[in-house]
C-alpha cells in the first residue's frame, strides 16, 4: 500500500488491532459495545479496529428499526438465518460472504458526516490499490421505515464507479466516542439475499478483491493511512470475555416483529 497522509486525526499514539474472531451475532455486538465502554472509560484511550464473520448467517437490525417483514420471523424458524440487534443505527444488514469491520474511535469530530469521511479515507485508499476505486455515496439519509442498508447508498456509504454500494456504514456514538460499523461486500447470498429483501443482490466484488485474506491486507494498510499510530495485535481478555457474556442477552431478538423486548442498553447515548 502506498504512503498516504493521516486519515484519522486521533489523541493517542498506540492503537490496538484484535484478531479476526468468528462468533454469534450477539456476542459480536456485545463485544463491540464493550469496547466503546473501555475507550469511554480510559483517560488517553487507544483507536481500536477489529474484522470479524459470523457464525452462520445473521441478520443485524438497526438500533431503532422497531417493525420489520414477517418473512424475517419465518426464515429465523425455519433456522435459514438468525436475527440480532446491532447498537448502531441505520438498517438491517444481512451478515454472509462478506466482512465486517468495527472500529472504535476516541475523539472524532463531533460533525457526523466529517467523521464518516474521516474514518472512511483508510479504506477508499486500500480498495484503490486493489483496483476497486470507492466513492461516497449521495442519496438522502434512509427513512426508518426502509428495511434494507443496502437498499440505498448515502453519504456514509461507499460506491464504485457503477453506483453500486460495496461498504455499508453505522454509527454510535456514546460520550463523545465513536462505534463505526461497516460492512464490506464480497459475495452475497443470491438465494437468501432475495428471501430477506425481494430484492437483486448486489453483484459480487470483482476478482480482485480476495476473498480470503483481505482483513489482512486492510490492516497492513492502516500503517500507511495512519503512519502515527504504532497498531499493535490486542487478544480479548479474560475480563472482556465475562462482559461479553453479560451484554450479549441485550441484542438478541425475539420472534416478534414489534421487537418490544429487544431494546439496546440504556446507556446508548445517540446513533446514525
Amino acid at each position: 500500500m502506498s504512503t498516504a497522509a493521516s486519515c484519522l486525526p486521533i489523541s493517542s499514539a498506540r492503537g490496538r488491532l484484535i484478531p479476526p474472531l468468528s462468533l454469534s451475532g450477539p456476542e459480536q455486538m456485545a463485544l463491540d459495545e464493550v469496547l466503546l465502554g473501555q475507550s469511554e472509560a480510559n483517560t488517553k484511550p487507544p483507536p481500536t479496529l477489529r474484522f470479524y464473520s459470523w457464525n452462520g448467517p445473521w441478520l443485524s437490525l438497526g438500533r431503532h428499526q422497531r417493525n420489520w417483514p414477517e418473512r424475517w420471523n419465518a426464515l429465523a424458524k425455519r433456522g435459514d438465518l438468525q436475527l440480532v440487534r446491532r447498537p448502531s443505527g441505520g438498517s438491517a444488514v444481512l451478515h454472509q460472504g462478506g466482512l465486517t469491520y468495527a472500529l472504535i474511535w476516541p475523539s472524532p469530530p463531533r460533525q457526523r458526516q466529517q467523521a464518516y469521511k474521516q474514518a472512511c479515507q483508510w479504506l477508499i485508499s486500500s480498495f484503490k490499490e486493489l483496483g476497486l476505486p470507492l466513492q461516497f455515496g449521495h442519496h438522502p439519509a434512509r427513512s426508518p421505515s426502509e428495511s434494507n442498508c443496502f437498499a440505498s447508498a448515502t453519504a456514509a456509504d461507499l460506491v464504485d464507479n457503477q453506483g453500486h454500494k460495496r461498504i455499508g456504514s453505522a454509527q454510535l456514538w456514546r460520550q463523545g466516542h465513536l462505534l463505526q460499523h461497516g460492512e464490506i461486500i464480497l459475495n452475497p447470498p443470491q438465494r437468501l439475499w432475495w428471501e430477506v429483501f425481494e430484492s437483486e443482490p448486489p453483484a459480487p466484488a470483482p476478482a480482485s478483491i480476495p476473498r480470503e485474506g483481505l482483513s489482512n491486507l486492510l490492516q497492513t494498510a492502516l500503517h500507511s493511512c495512519w503512519p502515527e499510530v504504532n497498531w499493535q495485535a490486542s487478544q480479548i481478555t479474560n475480563n472482556e470475555w465475562s462482559a461479553v457474556a453479560n451484554k450479549a442477552p441485550n441484542y438478541e431478538v425475539l420472534l416478534d416483529p414489534s421487537g418490544s423486548s429487544t431494546n439496546p442498553p440504556e446507556t446508548i447515548e445517540s446513533t446514525t
